[in-house]
């Protein structure tokens, strides 16, 4: 039954690649990596283990953010998210040379979808499979890896307050926030996430969503004025 099931995962990653690779030789929005990266992914491909050591370190930072920013509140004080990144450059090292082969996607959104894959194993094992159906949390873009939730969203526009009274009135208006970015478009709330808190390119974004980049900028302008409309001081 293992290998049965080792051999099915295997079967289906290979379809997702090709998927996602069909998809986005269709719609026409195949991005490359830079000249620089391109080189050292070279270089890496030939046996030389510091210039994938640097192709992860330049990443590091960037990637901690988004684990930062998709770890289930949960999980947010029990796992660092630096632990995630190294857990996954562990096996980005591993795989590599996998990818190297034909560099279906570029190396940065590579290993963005190792590292959520990543947290997304760390919420099963720690939160069970039923994690995404827990609290009032509504998810964005319902896809297979972990996604910013609505409440995620508005604890990150609000930021932290430190005496009781501010905590208070916080809790109050991170709930009225929530229940306004619910009523956004999924993929909308997705586009917000992944450009304004995880700082992807519009190219980058629209990569992960598998939708073309003038889609993905006309639904970032959309959500940037719904948002702004929402974060209104009478919220609407």
């Amino acid at each position: 039954m293992t290998v049965r099931f080792l051999g099915a995962v295997v079967i289906l990653d290979v379809l997702a690649v090709w998927r996602r690779r069909f998809l986005w030789t269709v719609v026409g929005f195949m991005i490359s990596d830079s000249s620089d990266t391109s080189l050292l992914l070279g270089q890496a491909d030939a046996g030389d283990p510091h210039a994938l050591g640097e192709l992860l370190e330049r990443n590091r930072e960037r990637l901690a953010r988004i684990v930062g920013f998709r770890m289930d509140r949960r999980l947010q004080g029990r796992i660092d998210a630096t632990d995630v990144v190294q857990e996954t450059f562990i096996d980005a090292t591993r795989r590599f040379a996998e990818f190297a082969k034909d560099r279906p996607v570029p190396f940065f959104l590579w290993l963005r979808y190792l590292t959520v894959q990543k947290l997304a194993e760390l919420h099963r094992h720690h939160l069970g499979v039923k994690a995404r159906d827990a609290g009032r949390e509504v998810s964005i873009y319902q896809g297979p890896l972990p996604q910013a939730t609505s409440a995620v969203l508005a604890a990150q526009l609000l930021g932290k307050q430190t005496s009781p009274s501010e905590a208070a009135a916080q809790a109050e208006l991170k709930l009225k926030l929530e229940d306004k970015l619910n009523s956004l478009d999924e993929i909308d709330r997705e586009v917000l996430a992944l450009r304004h808190f995880e700082q992807l390119s519009n190219a980058e974004a629209a990569q992960v969503l598998q939708i073309s980049e003038s889609a993905a900028s006309n639904r970032y302008v959309r959500a940037v004025k719904r948002l702004k409309a929402i974060l209104s001081p009478s919220f609407g």
